[in-house]
């Protein structure tokens, strides 16, 4: 990738997500703005296709992945989203510019500083036939905020005091201190409204036998007011969805989407060229020019708000010491691993957030690239000799590689590290639990803001399932997320996160290697198929050709 590519994906993520913190930060937003105009990242909306296409047929997608769970409150991952994202729906929602638009509410207004208001949507039912209405709305986002439910998006509203219903087709959400970016926390699919007959028989299956998880129920049998609604999941295999008929918004053009779980990357490529799958996920960048060379499909490229970083266990030694893992991040040349691991399709990272995100800045002391000062750093530490380690990652090729690629520099350091590699929901189990010494993982940032960008990752009151997976606690980095969440005033808001960017970054509980492009093979035969930043499917305007 030449620098000037380099430099589009910078302008692109940036003007995207420059336009959502544009909407955020404006008033009543209970206009519908909806645009059609180019959301600044390539797609296949004019491909040719759109005039041949014709409503029905089955989108067979391939992913890499499984999700993990199809509840809204019980996961966190881009496979389990893109499944989720289509069998609920939110509140507020992006367009295809980036600005915050209604979803499931019609309007809405901020009452005062604690109070926002929102009028929502009527005729509008789940797809067990349950009423969506003000009720739907407290009982989704009570589960949400239930300690005994354990949610590890629960995060995103831990400032919301109370859900008032008004009456049928109003509620408010009373917050415990102004909380500038609640709407944009809204459009995350974490606010998904579930059916209130679905939320009753998941706390009666826990109730009848206390071994029962949270999300039994609507984690394998999810009912939102979606366009698509759930038909089958074989586990490791295959998730299929079916068009809602009775939808009420504008019904898909599709008759079902289904998920097939294809781990091999060369076996997702001869599925777009043999016509078994219309799309694959997961494109590996060595596999662009090959399914680009095809007469029949090409690679959607998308500028992407994720992060992949190496995680280390913060709480096990050497990891402990803040020395060990500056050493292990200056250890890591990222241009070189970008341009020879994904080919140059993203840029380095220099902190967790990516440009165009609230709150980024590049006045940051980064752990650049100096293996000098990395040995320097191991031996004031202690650890001349090295020790033994293990790097886990997961059943993503790109991970793997990079992990090797660690593996060769650590030598230098006379670390001895382990590669294991993990199915990708184990992964996440035993992460969550804190087994691991060190780990390679993503983050997408779906609100555009720093504080889904640094909160869950970490703050030391999101151990875990929840995002900060690396055991992280700092009590002055916990002061300045909190008050970064309670201040109102932009530009205040950046100065705070500016400083906790530095802090995280001095004692380094990740070592930030790369903001990847969002690679999606899509077959000609596909029309009005996107992708946005958060590396979510847009499958709304999707039509399949003959």
């Amino acid at each position: 990738m030449s620098f000037s590519k380099k430099s589009l994906w910078m302008l692109l993520l940036t003007f995207t997500l420059a336009l959502v913190l544009a909407a955020c930060a404006g008033g009543d937003d209970s206009e519908d703005t909806s645009k059609s105009e180019d959301t600044g990242t390539e797609t296949n909306t004019d491909s040719g296709t759109t005039d041949e296409a014709a409503a029905g047929g089955d989108l067979i997608i391939a992913e890499l992945s499984d999700a993990s769970s199809l509840d809204p409150h019980g996961s966190n991952d881009v496979p389990s989203s893109n499944v989720q994202s289509n069998l609920y729906e939110t509140l507020v929602n992006r367009d295809a510019n980036g600005e915050l638009v209604p979803g499931l509410a019609d309007s809405w207004n901020q009452v005062d500083d604690l109070t926002w208001e929102f009028k929502l949507k009527q005729g509008v039912t789940f797809h067990d036939g349950e009423a969506f209405n003000a009720e739907a709305v407290k009982a989704s986002f009570d589960r949400l905020l239930d300690p005994e439910v354990g949610s590890p998006r629960a995060f995103l509203f831990e400032m919301v005091t109370e859900v008032k219903v008004v009456d049928e087709s109003t509620v408010q959400f009373i917050t415990e201190y102004p909380f500038s970016p609640l709407l944009a926390h809204l459009t995350h699919n974490g606010g998904s409204i579930i059916s209130p007959k679905s939320i009753e028989e998941d706390y009666a299956a826990m109730e009848a036998d206390s071994s029962v998880k949270a999300g039994s129920v609507i984690g394998t049998n999810p009912v939102g007011t979606g366009p698509f609604k759930f038909e089958s999941w074989t586990p490791g295999t295959e998730i299929k969805l079916v068009k809602f008929a009775e939808y009420a918004g504008t019904p898909v053009h599709i008759d079902s989407v289904t998920f097939k779980v294809v781990p091999e990357s060369a076996t997702r490529v001869a599925e777009i060229q043999s016509g078994y799958a219309h799309i694959i996920g997961a494109v590996e960048p060595g596999q662009v020019a090959n399914v680009n060379s095809f007469d029949g499909a090409s690679v959607l490229e998308t500028a992407s708000s994720s992060l992949t970083y190496l995680g280390f266990n913060t709480e096990k030694e050497p990891f402990n010491d803040p020395k060990v893992r500056q050493a292990i991040s200056k250890a890591i040349d990222r241009p070189t691993l970008i341009e020879g691991i994904y080919e140059g399709y993203g840029i380095p990272a220099i902190s967790p957030l990516a440009p165009g995100i609230f709150g980024y800045t590049e006045d940051v002391t980064s752990m650049a690239y100096n293996m000098d000062e990395a040995k320097a750093l191991l031996e004031e530490a202690g650890y001349a000799d090295g020790f033994k380690t293990t790097i886990w990652t997961n059943d993503n090729p790109a991970r793997q590689q990079v992990a090797i690629v660690l593996q060769e520099n650590l030598k230098q350091l006379n670390i001895q590290a382990e590669i294991e590699v993990m199915e990708f929901g184990s992964y996440l189990e035993k992460t969550a639990a804190g087994e691991h010494d060190m780990f390679i993982l993503g983050w997408s940032n779906p609100t555009g803001d720093a504080d889904y960008g640094l909160y869950a990752l970490f703050h030391s009151s999101q151990h875990g399932d929840p995002g900060n997976r690396s055991f992280y606690s700092s009590d002055k980095v916990d002061e300045l997320l909190e008050k970064g969440r309670r201040e109102a005033d932009p530009a205040a808001r950046e100065a705070i996160y500016k400083e906790a960017l530095q802090l995280i970054s001095d004692e380094s509980p990740m070592a930030f290697v790369l903001h990847p492009y969002t690679l999606t093979g899509v077959s000609d035969k596909v029309s009005g198929f996107n992708v946005g930043t958060d590396s979510i499917y847009q499958l709304r305007e999707v039509k399949i050709s003959e």
